[in-house]
């Protein structure tokens, strides 16, 4: 682990799986209370110096992290690709993007706003750094989502503890050492530990503020551990995002973008399409063109040469899927390809793609995230867009059209945080993003994301009267 800049073995150990084999790869430290104690301790003894530090020299940091990154992609990728289990051109992409997002993040600025300068009295609002964050990376993506809370915390002029998740610890750790004399020690601690460390980080009362990434149902039992505290917290959570295919579009020219939009990263991302709508008056085509080529995607191990989807990470998740496969098998639905899991080594699960399963089955109400997609058929536009809105989540959507203006229309519609036009997933560094409903609370990303790091201060100042003789 990496605390107070120096590295700390601990006393437990974490095996770490290759998902595509089963085999454990290696081991990563277990932290006990004490170490979370001494993080937290680095990190709050720290906070003083690095908030007083310009902002220009933090700015310079983030920059020389990400030049080191960079300079270590080779190394990284094939860590990240045997602990996550995604190929190497996809990992290579997540560490490049690591270093993007925290380039990115150096470029904005903390705003202040002068209300008030007349009649003998100033007024200023600005942003102050919180403290001490708490955050906690989850495992789908583990380096660029972690960027995401260390570019604008560390930016903004708070210290951290990280806490990657135990299924994929080791890339976050080695990252941990390239960059450690970069920074001050103890402004960037990472530690990692199985379940119980989760609530321990989130629930420490030197924590002030925890930004979590991850599923609703953990991101309810953060809110509840920070709320003891009246701790800030950031959550970026679940999604059951909704793709509506619009009667105009080109079907052979995005036919290819609605596969991947659905199953990239083996459909282990937040703001993957999870229900695809597609008018009835082109239905057929959509559907047997996203079939024919997902037929020609391998999936396989992620180090091998030509693989272009991995395993699902871990068996809980790998668990999850095949329920929600033999659910669908149990109720009848109809299966385009996929349905049958091979018994073999490591968390596989095939492209499976059901054609136009019941509103209410649990494959179109759940978010599967794994490379299952229902294709849904509608007649009606606004039938669409209700159906699309009626989820407990809000976190992305799409529209797909050949007519921009009208898909403009409809995104307007669709409650989330974020809707795409003619494509999905595309995320900045100096954009907000976050969820509606129970998709989140907060956003990453942009001035709005760097404020959420941030307390709010006004000062007013009252100067010499002004005669008014």
């Amino acid at each position: 682990m990496l605390i107070d800049g120096q590295p700390v073995a601990g006393d437990g150990r974490l095996s770490v799986i290759n998902p595509a084999t089963e085999q454990v790869i290696g081991t990563a430290p277990d932290a006990s209370p004490d170490d979370l104690d001494r993080a937290v301790a680095a990190a709050r003894a720290a906070f003083p110096g690095w908030a007083a530090t310009p902002i220009e020299e933090r700015r310079k940091a983030l920059h020389a992290m990400a030049d080191v990154i960079v300079a270590h992609k080779d190394e990284l990728k094939s860590l990240l690709t045997s602990e996550q289990g995604k190929p190497h051109a996809d990992a290579e992409g997540e560490i490049i993007g690591g270093a993007y997002w925290l380039r990115g993040t150096a470029t904005l600025d903390l705003p202040i706003t002068v209300q008030e300068d007349a009649d003998g009295r100033t007024s200023e609002t600005r942003h102050v750094p919180i403290g001490v964050v708490g955050a906690i990376a989850p495992w789908n993506f583990p380096i660029i989502l972690a960027m995401f809370k260390i570019g604008p915390a560390l930016l903004a002029g708070n210290t951290m503890v990280l806490k990657p998740s135990p299924f994929t610890p080791l890339t976050t750790l080695r990252v941990g050492q390239l960059v450690a004399d970069i920074l001050p020690p103890g402004v960037l601690n990472i530690v990692t530990g199985g379940d119980a460390l989760g609530p321990w980080l989130t629930s420490h009362p030197g924590i002030d503020k925890v930004s979590f990434t991850g599923s609703t149902a953990t991101g309810k039992r953060v809110m509840q551990s920070a709320a003891s505290s009246l701790k800030r917290v950031t959550l970026e959570l679940g999604g059951n995002d909704a793709a509506i295919v619009l009667p105009d579009v080109d079907v052979d020219a995005v036919a290819q973008d609605l596969f991947w939009a659905a199953f990239a990263n083996s459909g282990q991302i937040c703001i993957a399409t999870k229900r695809m709508y597609v008018h009835e008056d082109i239905y057929d085509r959509v559907r047997d063109a996203i079939v024919a080529y997902a037929r020609t995607v391998k999936v396989g191990d992620g180090s091998e040469q030509g693989t272009q989807l991995g395993p699902l990470n871990n068996r809980q998740q790998y668990e999850r899927v095949l329920a929600l496969i033999e659910d669908a098998k149990a109720q009848g639905h109809v299966f385009l390809m996929g349905g049958d899991v091979p018994e073999t080594p490591g968390y596989f699960v095939p492209i499976t793609i059901l054609d136009n399963p019941p509103e209410d089955s649990r494959i179109v109400q759940e978010e599967q995230f794994g490379p299952i997609l229902p294709l849904l058929r509608f007649r009606d536009i606004d039938d669409a867009v209700r159906r699309a809105n009626a989820s407990e989540y809000g976190l992305g959507g799409s529209v797909w059209a050949s007519d921009e203006d009208k898909a403009s229309e409809i995104a307007r519609q669709i409650a989330s945080g974020t809707v795409w036009i003619n494509e999905t997933r595309h995320l900045s560094p100096t954009t907000a993003f976050g969820g509606m409903k129970q998709s989140g609370l907060g956003v990453e990303g942009g001035v709005e994301g760097l404020l959420d790091y941030t307390n709010t201060q006004t000062l007013f100042r009252r100067g010499k009267q002004v005669s008014t003789a």
